[in-house]
């Protein structure tokens, strides 16, 4: 139907006052809620990083996480007493007053462990001296060191140990689930989560480049792989970051150094893991940047960052240095 013509029909009423005429105005348009087909890219970021940064509080809290560490005792040749009494050989700062005796017998070490103590093994082990298949603990047993493919881990309350080889050093790694370290642990301070640390590097893969000789804190050398670099571009500037290949583990490890060492975080360094590359490309998240071992603890044995990594920039993301006390 036609619409109704105000004008020409009610000009006179208009002026009696009579009608007011006025075009009909339509109803408003109820609100509608602003919704985007692309997600806020950087509120995504961040509560990943925020989930990875939980997962790794409870990591390092865990009962056998870093700061349950009490003691790391490098073992001579021949046989030692060894428990918290202080007539041992290596007297340990918990755990049975006299936990066994050890001896290091061709590069492998050999546990028999003291009745009174009432240890058990967890994982792979072997008798020292055949034909015996499965020995109780009270006979010489050899244990297997981190770096064989499954390590002997030892208990006896709540204090245990595990064997570890630096470079063909051979020592006791001892934990406490009552450690007060880890009782008492302190937190950790970080620098806000911001994308502008996050990088799509370029990568460049160098299958045939020697691996890196990766020095430890304790004077140790270990071999480690480097299957090429990654370039980024920070503030106008060009850097290159190096990983390395950590045995056990699917994603790159990176070790850097930066202009924040030793000010707002911890001095020798920090790592970080990223991604295998994909598309000639690398995703190098330094909110992810967090303290070695060492940082929370005196008997570690962490890596130091390469030459290669020792990056002049401040990177302002990740981790701070730890305000708790170090054991």
């Amino acid at each position: 139907m036609r619409p109704f013509n105000c004008p020409s029909f009610a000009a006179a009423l208009l002026l009696s006052g009579l009608v007011a005429c006025s075009v009909p105005t339509p109803p408003p348009t109820p609100p509608q809620a602003v919704t985007s087909a692309v997600p806020d890219a950087a509120a995504s970021h961040r509560a990943e990083v925020e989930r990875w940064r939980q997962g790794r509080l409870e990591r390092l809290q865990k009962p056998d996480g870093w700061l349950s560490l009490i003691g790391l005792h490098w073992l001579g040749e021949g046989e030692q007493s060894f428990g918290s009494a202080s007539d041992n050989d290596i007297v340990l700062a918990a755990g049975p007053a006299h936990f066994g005796r050890l001896r290091v017998v061709d590069g492998a070490v050999q546990l028999r462990a003291d009745p009174s103590a009432n240890a058990v093994i967890e994982g792979a082990v072997q008798p020292a001296d055949p034909p015996s298949v499965t020995p109780p603990i009270t006979a010489w047993t050899v244990l297997a060191a981190d770096t064989a493919d499954a390590s002997s881990v030892v208990r006896a309350g709540t204090v245990s140990f595990v064997v570890i080889d630096r470079g063909g050093r051979l020592g006791l790694r001892v934990r406490d689930t009552e450690a007060p370290h880890r009782l008492h642990f302190a937190g950790i301070d970080a620098y806000p989560v911001a994308a502008a640390w996050r990088f799509e590097a370029d990568w460049t893969a160098t299958p045939e480049a020697p691996g890196f000789q990766i020095q430890t804190v304790i004077g140790t050398i270990e071999e480690m792989p480097n299957p090429g670099y990654a370039s980024f571009s920070h503030n106008g500037h060009d850097y290159r970051i190096y990983p390395v290949i950590e045995k056990g583990e699917a994603d790159l490890f990176i070790i850097f150094a930066d202009r924040t060492n030793g000010k707002e975080t911890y001095g020798p360094g920090r790592f970080f893991y990223a991604p295998q590359p994909q598309n000639g490309k690398l995703i190098l998240d330094f909110n992810k940047a967090y303290n070695p071992p060492c940082a929370f603890s005196d008997f570690s044995t962490c890596p130091l960052p390469p030459p290669e990594n020792r990056l002049d920039l401040a990177v302002t993301a990740g981790e701070k240095k730890y305000r708790g006390t170090i054991h």
